[in-house]
């Protein structure tokens, strides 16, 4: 693994800007690969990590820089909890082939609330709260800043890295389905928008 500041370079050219949320999502993927033994995500360790992150901002895109996990490769999990907090679970430890449904060891990490006030505490020469967070983040005690849970991820095969099924057609749109996500109503199969999930409004 990299050190803190050289991912922090490297997640604020990918990023844009380096921010508190930047700082935070580092030091938050590199304690889960910590606690989970994995020390090369990026290189020799790429396919045994799959990471679930529970928010939509700036800290996602630092989780996925430290430990290589994109949605592009399926190993990236987005679950809109508005949290910041992420579950690494190393694929490296599941008993894979036995069942459909693999659990290997796995850790939550989350920021802790209270982070913030201590960063006020620990810096209140610094006017600017981002500015004041960002170095605090930096200097703060891991069990200042998150809080860790060891907890059990069930896995079905269509989420792992690499899964590979028919796809199969919408019988409304025509459209093809990737990994089980078709929906059967009244013995049709439909995909999740024409079964009435749609996010999108058809002009």
């Amino acid at each position: 693994m990299l050190s803190l500041d050289e991912y922090l370079r490297e997640a604020e050219k990918a990023h844009g800007h380096l921010c508190a949320g930047q700082v935070l999502g580092v030091r938050l993927a590199m304690l889960g690969l910590e606690k989970l033994g994995i020390e090369d995500p990026r290189g020799k360790d790429r396919k045994r990590l799959v990471t679930f992150v529970e928010i939509d901002r700036c800290a996602t895109d630092a989780i996925s820089l430290v430990t290589g996990c994109r949605l592009g490769k399926r190993a990236l999990k987005f679950r809109d909890w508005g949290k910041m907090a992420a579950t690494f679970v190393d694929l490296g430890t599941m008993d894979l082939g036995i069942k459909d449904v693999s659990t290997g060891k796995a850790i939550r990490i989350a920021a802790k609330e209270s982070s913030k006030k201590l960063a006020r505490e620990m810096h209140p020469e610094i006017e600017s709260k981002n500015q004041q967070q960002m170095l605090a983040y930096r200097e703060m005690a891991e069990d200042d800043l998150f809080t860790k849970q060891w907890v059990k991820v069930e896995l079905p095969a269509e989420e792992f890295p690499g899964y590979k099924a028919e796809r199969i057609v919408c019988a409304d749109c025509g459209e093809g389905i990737n990994f089980r996500r078709e929906v059967l109503r009244d013995g049709r199969v439909l995909c999740r928008a024409c079964s009435g999930e749609r996010y999108y409004e058809l002009l």
